[in-house]
């Protein structure tokens, strides 16, 4: 590893204590002291509003700020700054693509098409603006093993399909989806493509230049930064055609009571103070991302989730769902017990795990099953978290 794995785990203070096993990565990771040491430090000597005001304060607030915008579309590989919309997560950045986008471009009998895989946040939105416009959400429904049903997308998509909805990488199994093909086909049938890149962006080097897609989105929670601040990348012809979304102030050039006029990209998008700390803070976790190569971060990933594999495979009551190799996931059930309660048992043990449907509904119901025990690594997690992890089941399932 470079740097040594050892030398990461240092970093997260949060872990040092050895009080628990912290696997529940995709669900949020746990912070470096750098990022937490950036917050700190835009708090103490930063500290004020951007784009407004004339002192020196709000000067340096401004320029660290749009800074952090410039590292975002390079790591995204956008076209230009203007395409990189702060927000507050994945789920907002898909409810403006929805209110903005979709209430001005959707009609009666226009079709979204959206994988059986997805989050919640990728699928009540469409619902909801399918509501408001008379527009329908399609279900692409997922193959037994999880993966993204192609076959079905072949022939669901239509000259009716408007919008296209799929994840990266979903947030149960770790499925990949094939964004490489669905992407093309959907512009060939004359639809966009939003992508919910929550879980993908930790893993997967994105150039969404070469990835075509129309509308990215993520949450910096997920990459190793604050909650609360997320990003929605749209191109740019499309962002400038789009109404706004949230009225106030900084997205407007005058405003009377006789009309309004608003600014350009990207502070249409970004009405009233937006989250300073939480922008620097996200390019910061980038920054220290991007100070491990790519293939150490997925080798070291990889190896825990074989581990883990190999130590679920010698019970013969549990079986894995969905099981993706070379993830950082794996969702699992024990026949004949709630998947709560084993969960449970574990956090008794110190062991961090997620339990339940994973905001994922429409997945576990094409699975069958109503939840899943979720194992989800992070940079700072060892082999030795693994041996704990087997450990506390066994003596779980011997409870049972």
């Amino acid at each position: 590893m470079t740097p040594d794995i050892l030398s990461v785990r240092q970093q997260f203070t949060s872990l040092h204590d050895g009080s628990y096993v912290y696997l529940d990565s995709a669900a949020t990771t746990q912070k470096p002291q750098c990022v937490i040491d950036r917050l700190a430090h835009y708090y103490q000597y930063q500290n004020a509003n951007v784009h407004r005001g004339s002192h020196h304060l709000t000067a340096e607030a401004t320029q660290v700020f749009e800074q952090a915008r410039a590292e975002v579309s390079c790591f995204i590989g956008a076209a230009s700054e203007q395409e990189v919309i702060w927000t507050r997560g994945a789920t907002e950045s898909l409810n403006l693509i929805a209110q903005s986008w979709g209430r001005a471009n959707l009609t009666t009998g226009d079709e979204i098409l959206v994988s059986e895989t997805e989050h919640h946040a990728n699928i009540v939105p469409w619902q909801l603006v399918a509501a408001q416009t008379g527009a329908k959400v399609v279900k692409i429904p997922m193959t037994a093993q999880g993966e993204f049903g192609w076959d079905a997308y072949t022939q669901l998509l239509n000259a009716k399909t408007k919008l296209v909805a799929v994840a990266q990488m979903t947030n149960v199994t770790g499925t990949r989806l094939p964004l490489a093909d669905i992407i093309p086909l959907a512009h060939q049938a004359g639809a966009l493509v939003v992508v919910d890149g929550a879980q993908g962006i930790v893993h997967d080097t994105v150039n969404l230049v070469e990835m075509d897609a129309d509308f990215y989105v993520f949450s910096g929670h997920k990459l190793y930064a604050p909650t609360g601040i997320g990003v929605l990348y749209g191109k740019k012809h499309l962002l400038n055609a789009m109404p706004p979304w949230q009225g106030g102030g900084k997205m407007v050039e005058k405003v009377s009571f006789e009309q309004t006029t608003f600014t350009g990209l990207p502070g249409k998008f970004e009405a009233g103070t937006p989250n300073i700390a939480g922008a620097i803070t996200l390019a910061e976790a980038m920054r220290w991302y991007q100070s491990f190569l790519p293939e150490d971060r997925e080798q070291h990933l990889h190896r825990l989730q074989q581990l883990a594999y190999q130590g679920l495979s010698q019970y013969q009551d549990v079986r894995v769902i969905g099981y993706q190799p070379n993830s950082s996931i794996i969702s699992f059930v024990v026949d004949g017990v709630h998947h709560q309660d084993v969960a449970t048992l574990l956090d008794q043990q110190g062991i961090v795990v997620r339990a339940g449907h994973h905001c994922a509904h429409p997945c576990m119901d094409a699975f069958g099953i109503q939840g899943t025990i979720r194992l989800s690594f992070g940079l700072y997690n060892t082999a030795e978290d693994v041996k704990k992890f087997i450990a506390a089941l066994d003596k779980s399932l011997s409870f049972f």
